[in-house]
């Protein structure tokens, strides 16, 4: 019989969802364990002293300062570079983080920004506002070629909803010799990722933001692009230039923009992104889904055992150490 598990479930939610969903659900999957919800600045406080798993989207300093017992942080969000991962680390925690919970919902996000521009709904909508019956041109997805950068849990389930459009795919992965779901892969750097640009219909931006991918599509990018080619950044803002983005807007080096994410964030109400009528904007929501806690409680759920069973065991999505 497994050891009993006990978790400690910090109080700060996400996507305007109650916590207490979280931790529910979690219950429901370590019926035999405790799963403690600190639902109070001095409850955390007081709780994570002797605690040694602990969950949440983030862990202040000075709640790393009270958990004397840590030994695993589970991270509620994909991203881990808003944690004090060094002190962490230093202190031998345990990190894991959230990825795949996304891979669904920003999946479909991804694939009705790309239908949009396809189809031109933007441009049906705005003749609707203007209650104007004239026939517009639109365009056709078969046959074009989306590159995908970053080929993680999001850009694999982008790749499976794009598989029955009958399109040409290319995959950019930093380890391109591992191949993926496109039909092709490169690597961020040289003559591949420059020719994949070059190809490209429609530009899919689901990469991690790091030295590689910071500014990664710049002047030189959008220069290379088609005039044709259309951007989708599910990633983060920084991983495009965005005096470049407008630039090329303003000289229609590219047709369009879909950004969930952009740089600054949130985008300032003066910016000129607003203004284009071929740019999409969400306010980084493509990661929402009613989901987004069962999915995080399958995870962490199972580390908890592992855990539970065995503190050195492997962990899924162990990120630190």
């Amino acid at each position: 019989m497994s050891t009993p598990t006990d978790v400690l479930v910090l109080r700060k939610g996400t996507h305007g969802m109650p916590i207490e969903r979280y931790a529910d659900a979690l219950r429901d999957r370590l019926p035999d364990g405790t799963v403690d919800l600190a639902r109070t600045p001095t409850a955390e406080r007081d709780r994570i002293r002797d605690a040694r798993f602990v969950t949440g989207m983030t862990l202040e300093d000075e709640l790393l300062e009270a958990a004397e017992n840590l030994e695993v942080f589970a991270c509620a969000y994909a991203g881990t570079g808003h944690l004090p991962l060094e002190e962490l680390e230093e202190r031998g925690v345990a990190v894991t983080n959230a990825s795949g919970v996304h891979g669904p919902n920003i999946g479909e996000h991804v694939l009705g920004a790309i239908l949009r521009f396809t189809r031109r709904f933007h441009v049906g909508a705005r003749q609707q506002r203007r209650r104007k019956w004239r026939h517009y041109q639109a365009e056709e997805l078969q046959g074009s070629t989306v590159t995908i950068v970053g080929l993680g849990a999001i850009g694999e389930s982008v790749a499976d909803r794009l598989e029955p459009f009958g399109v040409e795919t290319i995959g950019v992965r930093y380890t391109p010799e591992k191949g993926g779901p496109t039909d092709e892969v490169v690597g961020f750097e040289g003559e591949g990722f420059e020719d994949a640009l070059a190809r490209t219909d429609y530009l899919v931006l689901a990469c991690p933001l790091t030295e590689t991918t910071r500014g990664l599509i710049d002047r030189e990018a959008f220069v290379t692009m088609d005039p044709g080619a259309v951007l989708v950044n599910v990633a983060r803002g920084p991983v495009v230039d965005t005096d470049a983005l407008v630039e090329a807007l303003r000289s229609n080096w590219i047709r369009g923009a879909s950004l969930d994410v952009t740089d600054p964030e949130p985008l300032p109400e003066d910016h000129p992104l607003w203004t284009f009528e071929n740019v999409q904007i969400t306010p980084h929501n493509a990661g929402h889904t009613p989901e987004y806690y069962e999915r995080l409680a399958d995870i962490v759920a199972e580390n908890a055992r592992r855990f539970a069973d065995d503190p050195d065991a492997d962990l899924e999505n162990q990120v630190r150490p």
